[in-house]
């Protein structure tokens, strides 16, 4: 597909006897960030080294910007693997221009470029300091900045939030948003949905090794027909009853929560407290979460894989034997 920067077409892969992934289609179009979402163990990363072409595919097809992956595309592609590997004992800013040089990026232009971006992320004074001297969640940043440095057109990351304090992940989110804006295509996987839910304007649901769900965010939020109602209010709680809910009303410290039935209008709601003439402090009609959805569609199957085990551990298991 000429728009797609990915394309997967019926993709399987399976370890002995645990399936990884199954019959996954999926489409990453240019210029979009995208999600692959799901539990630990759902296949993300197995997708994703597929992609890589770290591993083949037992069944389907896997293309990149059009083609299967070659030595030329690899080139154009930042890849931030879920398991950090830096080299411990080399410097920060050798390592970094190291790690752009093996891109393409000349010497000098990848030493002005690596030290643009440690002080963009408040590690220049650690320029010249072993990668071991430093803590996890500085590591982590100088991986990521490795990642970008020369500037791909397709970035794929795998977990890279995990394990940085809020203050971090706001700093890489913010990057991870102006490389979006320069016309760079992300491939963001991860089991924190809310993450996803704040960067994507698309994303693929996979649980038990299947997709569950695909498409831009404001489509698979629609698509539930769902509608929660939030109320905090002072006065008699009875104009609640047979008000049009589906399922229990639910209380959250302060204020209450319930999901909307298809037919009712939630004005009908509000009209009923003030005619019941309760103070109405905060009111508002909000769509479900994507984890919400998920949870729905997936239920307690999203936190298994066919046949017993994880798609890590069954990867890990494949690659022993």
């Amino acid at each position: 597909m000429q728009d797609a920067a990915i394309h997967l077409t019926g993709v399987s892969k399976t370890f002995g006897s645990t399936t990884a992934v199954r019959d996954l289609d999926l489409t990453v179009p240019r210029g979009s960030i995208y999600g692959l979402l799901g539990p630990n163990g759902a296949g993300k990363t197995t997708t994703i080294r597929m992609i890589l072409d770290i591993l083949g595919p037992d069944e389907g097809t896997v293309e990149v910007l059009g083609r299967r992956i070659d030595d030329d595309l690899r080139t154009r592609i930042g890849y931030l693997p879920e398991e950090r590997g830096l080299y411990q004992r080399m410097k920060v800013l050798d390592q970094l221009v190291f790690l752009a040089v093996l891109k393409g990026v000349p010497r000098a232009e990848a030493r002005r470029r690596a030290a643009a971006w440690l002080e963009r992320i408040d590690l220049a004074d650690r320029a010249d300091a072993q990668l071991e001297e430093l803590s996890k969640g500085m590591q982590q940043k100088v991986q990521f900045i490795g990642t970008i440095l020369h500037e791909p057109e397709i970035l794929i990351l795998d977990e890279p939030f995990s394990g940085l304090d809020p203050i971090n992940v706001d700093l890489l989110k913010r990057i991870v948003l102006e490389r979006h804006e320069d016309g760079t295509t992300i491939l963001f996987s991860t089991h924190m949905i809310e993450d996803a839910e704040q960067l994507c304007d698309r994303v693929c649901m996979i649980a038990g090794a299947r997709k569950v769900l695909d498409g831009r965010v404001s489509e698979v939020k629609a698509s539930t027909g769902r509608r929660d109602v939030i109320l905090r209010f002072e006065g008699d709680p009875s104009f609640l009853e047979d008000a049009g809910f589906r399922g229990e009303v639910e209380r959250h410290g302060e204020y209450l929560e319930a999901k909307l039935s298809d037919h009712t209008d939630p004005r009908d709601i509000l009209r009923r407290a003030i005619m019941a003439g309760v103070q109405v402090e905060r009111f508002e009609v909000r769509e479900p979460t994507l984890r919400e959805i998920f949870l729905e569609r997936a239920g307690s199957k999203g936190l298994e894989v066919e046949q017993g085990g994880s798609g890590a551990a069954a990867e890990t298991a494949g690659r022993v034997r």
